[in-house]
């Protein structure tokens, strides 16, 4: 899959000093909850960037991680393959890891995009998927935690169990009649072209 550069991301890597950035989207459910003090709060997609402080781009307010933000390198090939990528965001109190491990991630999308700081609205998706697997890593009183996120091509190595039957289908549409004579037909034997004896 190729990707469009716009003119000025390219414009700017040909300067003598390049200031690029990376920025994230998890998009994780809008729920309500309480934060480590007890507090309400509401949590919902988050947005993170490479740099410091808050970055508008658009409609998204992206905060900043800085050096607390690590990106796995992006691969991207010309053969249909599932290539994946990982965040690990460090520095983070021990005690946020309970809202951590309460949040349904897996299957969640992910994006993340490239850009420059001097043109931040125009900026290069470079990868899309959903978040896979978490692994969390603590060290005194702050922890680290790393996801794996996955290429949607992924789900093409995964078997797709499913079967010829009624019970199978109306799994799936509970009212579809489709298949409400398969079992009937097995070892039947049909008469095509003759009478039957």
């Amino acid at each position: 899959m190729s990707r469009d550069i716009t003119t000025s991301v390219l414009d700017a890597l040909d300067d003598d000093v390049v200031y690029p950035f990376f920025a994230v989207d998890l998009m994780f459910d809008v729920r309500e909850g309480t934060d480590v003090n007890g507090d309400p709060i509401t949590y919902g997609p988050l947005y993170m960037w490479s740099g410091y402080g808050d970055l508008v781009i658009g409609s998204k307010t992206y905060l900043g991680a800085g050096t607390l933000l690590a990106l796995s390198s992006v691969e991207e090939t010309t053969e249909i393959e599932a290539k994946g990528a990982s965040l690990t965001l460090s520095g983070i109190p021990s005690t946020f890891l309970s809202v951590s491990l309460a949040e349904p991630y897996q299957g969640r999308e992910c994006r993340i995009y490239f850009g420059m700081t001097s043109a931040p609205s125009d900026y290069v998706e470079i990868f899309s998927g959903e978040l896979d697997q978490m692994n969390i890593s603590e060290e005194g009183s702050t922890s680290s935690i790393s996801v794996t996120a996955e290429n949607v091509l992924i789900k093409l190595e995964r078997p797709v169990v499913r079967r010829l039957t009624n019970e199978d289908q109306r799994s799936r549409f509970a009212n579809d009649k489709g298949l409400e004579f398969i079992a009937s037909l097995q070892d039947k034997e049909i008469y095509w072209g003759r009478t039957s004896k």
